[in-house]
């Protein structure tokens, strides 16, 4: 285990916003706090030029998404780099896979510990020289981006959270009582591992984290969407209502008509849309 903060960078060189702004992007691993390393990829963005490419922008002329993708999915898989695509027009981008996804180490525990892979991003950006962050997370990454803003207040600027469940160990849906087959059956796990690229956890969470419905009442007064579809095969809309309910005055519903589930499911009208909320709500 390693002793460095999270958000240490293990491979590569990185520069200040300012000078990268406009360039290519930067691909390197990061260093949780409990030592898992994170594949991870900033895209300064074309929001953050100025007039001029040669000019060097102030960090703080556009802010930085974190995307925190969904469950099986990871950096490379084609809907991330479409989401990042989309909303690097309005900012700069951070986009990571999540222990146990694609080139990650480390092994999947289905949203607990996922909180540090968030944290380590976050601190990258924030070290990038960005003076705003704004997290959005997809399903499992939006019961995390929940979590992460509740658990570390003052460290982002707004989040978003597309598909997110509100509670645990929901088995309502013919989806999640697969996925419950995937996690806890070592068959599952083995689909999981070669089928799916994701390694999973064998054990058991314990103790089992803040649920995302819980942790939603300690946001505020970060501004805080909530997206769900009216189609979602994974979580019914009593989900994304019991966590506007939770949310208050500090947080939006947006119940989109004909969306499924996640990031597959979020085109890229909608995509342009919680960019552009985001820069309304970020400061």
């Amino acid at each position: 285990m390693s002793n460095r903060p999270s958000g240490h960078v293990v491979r590569s060189t990185v520069r200040p916003n300012h000078e990268t702004a406009g360039r290519a992007p930067i691909r390197t691993f990061l260093r949780t706090s409990d030592g898992i390393a994170v594949d991870s990829v900033y895209d300064p963005g074309p929001a953050v030029y100025e007039a001029s490419p040669d000019a060097a922008p102030a960090p703080s002329v556009a802010p930085v998404f974190v995307i925190a993708h969904g469950f099986t999915g990871d950096v490379d898989r084609p809907h991330v780099r479409r989401a990042a695509g989309v909303l690097a027009r309005y900012g700069a981008v951070v986009t990571f896979s999540f222990r146990g996804h694609g080139a990650s180490g480390g092994r999947s525990t289905v949203g607990d510990k996922e909180v540090l892979d968030l944290a380590a991003a976050v601190e990258w950006a924030r070290g990038l020289g960005h003076a705003r962050v704004v997290t959005v997370g997809f399903s499992m990454g939006g019961s995390v981006v929940l979590r992460h803003a509740a658990l570390r207040p003052g460290t982002v600027d707004a989040v978003v959270a597309v598909s997110a469940p509100a509670r645990w160990y929901y088995r309502g849906t013919a989806p999640m009582r697969r996925l419950h087959w995937l996690v806890t059956r070592p068959a599952g796990r083995l689909v999981g591992r070669y089928g799916l690229r994701t390694r999973i956890h064998h054990r058991h969470w314990d103790p089992v984290p803040l649920s995302p419905v819980a942790a939603v009442p300690a946001i505020a007064p970060v501004p805080l969407l909530i997206v769900h579809g009216d189609r979602d095969g994974y979580f019914p809309l009593d989900h994304p209502r019991m966590l506007a309910e939770a949310a208050g005055e500090h947080g939006e519903l947006w119940v989109e008509q004909g969306m499924g589930h996640a990031e597959n499911a979020a085109g890229d009208a909608l995509l342009g849309r919680i960019g552009e909320w985001a820069l309304r709500r970020a400061g």
